[in-house]
C-alpha cells in the first residue's frame, strides 16, 4: 500500500533500507523532546519491523519519502477503532524536511485513505501544548481543536505535559 501526497510517497517501512534515517532523525534534540525514541539500531530496528506489520488492524504507518527515496518523515494511523470507527495520526518529521509543509501534505494524505478506505469518522490529533508546529500541521491539515488535556503525556524531558487536542471529522470540509 503506497499513497502520494504531491510529489512525495507514502510508503510501507523498509526496515533495514529506511533504519540509518530514522535513527540520525531520532538524534536530534526536537525529536528527543516530542516523540522519543532511541538511537539504538536494534531498538529502532525492532520499532520498524512493528510499524512495517499491519496485521493487527490497528494501525497504518508510512515512511514518507522523496522522489529519491530519501527518508523526511513519518505518519502513523494508530489506535484504529473498526468499531467506533475512529483513530488517531501521529506523526514526525525529520530536521532538514522542516518548514517546508511535508506534514501538512502528509497528514492530509494520511486522512484521505483513513476516511476513504478504513471507513473511519473520525481522526484525532494529540501534541504537546508547547509543540506550536504540530498545532500549524492539525490546523492547516483541516482538524479543529476541541480541548486542552492537562498533564496527559510524559515527553523526553521527563515531565508530564499538557496537550491540545484536535479532530477532523470525514463529514468536515477538506481543507484548501
Amino acid at each position: 500500500m503506497t499513497l502520494r501526497a504531491g510529489e512525495l510517497l507514502l510508503r510501507p517501512w523498509d526496515v533495514e533500507a529506511d533504519l540509518d534515517a530514522v535513527v540520525e532523525a531520532y538524534a536530534d534534540p526536537d525529536m528527543q523532546l516530542w516523540n522519543g525514541g532511541t538511537t539504538d539500531q536494534d531498538a529502532v530496528r525492532a520499532q520498524l519491523v512493528r510499524l512495517a506489520d499491519w496485521s493487527s488492524g490497528t494501525h497504518a504507518s508510512f515512511a514518507v519519502v522523496s522522489p529519491s527515496d530519501e527518508v523526511l518523515a513519518s505518519v502513523s494511523l494508530h489506535a484504529v477503532n473498526q468499531k467506533q470507527l475512529n483513530g488517531h495520526v501521529g506523526s514526525w518529521t525529520a530536521p532538514g524536511a522542516r518548514g517546508r509543509g511535508v506534514m501538512t501534505q502528509v497528514v492530509r494524505a494520511a486522512c484521505r485513505y483513513a476516511f476513504t478506505d478504513l471507513g473511519l469518522l473520525r481522526l484525532e490529533i494529540y501534541h504537546a501544548v508547547e509543540n506550536v508546529a504540530s498545532g500549524r500541521v492539525a490546523e492547516k491539515a483541516g482538524f479543529q481543536r476541541e480541548g486542552r488535556l492537562r498533564q496527559s503525556y510524559l515527553c523526553g524531558d521527563g515531565v508530564k505535559h499538557d496537550e491540545y487536542l484536535w479532530a477532523r471529522l470525514a463529514s468536515d470540509p477538506a481543507p484548501t
